[in-house]
């Protein structure tokens, strides 16, 4: 009962903060190596898609965003629902999952008109620990996870590629509901 109090006010708290973040497009976050790969920069904390698309260290954004086109039917369910649903996104820099989700979820959500503001994104490391906590209020295990939020409450996540291996088909079911 207390880890869902803690978790409730922390999505309050995110959702609050969101707007003022994109206004001042400040990103509060730490850079780290990767202790596996010295070579592989890890962003940890609260981040945006800017961020990591806009630098060269992260070779792998643009690539895996140019090669994804959504079907029409995925596209559709977020065209329509926009602006009603939020989206929290947990992802490592370090990950190969998250290298390939990532920037494909970011091309729907661009194509299907979501506003940035209806995305937080946090990077975590290896341990799947982000800062101030966050990742574990919300249970991460594995990235990336995509979280679907409505009216401030969960309503669905998609883990890494899903349960079917279609990550951006279960968001749309998830969306459905």
């Amino acid at each position: 009962m207390l880890v869902h109090s803690t978790l409730k006010k922390i999505i309050l708290i995110i959702l609050l903060v969101m707007p003022a973040y994109f206004v001042q497009a400040q990103a509060q976050y730490e850079i780290s190596a990767d202790p596996k790969h010295p070579e592989v920069k890890v962003l940890r904390g609260f981040i945006n898609k800017y961020l990591v698309q806009n630098d060269t260290s992260f070779h792998w954004y643009k690539p895996n965003q140019r090669f994804y086109t959504p079907d029409s039917s995925t596209l559709n369910v977020l065209e329509q629902s926009k602006g009603k649903f939020q989206f929290v996104v947990f992802g490592g820099t370090w990950c190969e999952d998250t290298q390939v989700i990532v920037p494909q979820f970011f091309k729907l959500q661009e194509m299907s008109g979501v506003p940035d503001s209806l995305i937080t994104f946090f990077g975590v490391n290896r341990k799947k620990k982000s800062l101030e906590g966050i990742a574990e209020a919300f249970g991460i295990t594995n990235v990336p996870t995509i979280i679907v939020m409505k009216n401030g409450k969960e309503i669905g996540r998609v883990v890494e590629y899903g349960k079917k291996g279609q990550w951006d088909k279960e968001l749309a079911e998830i969306i459905r509901q």
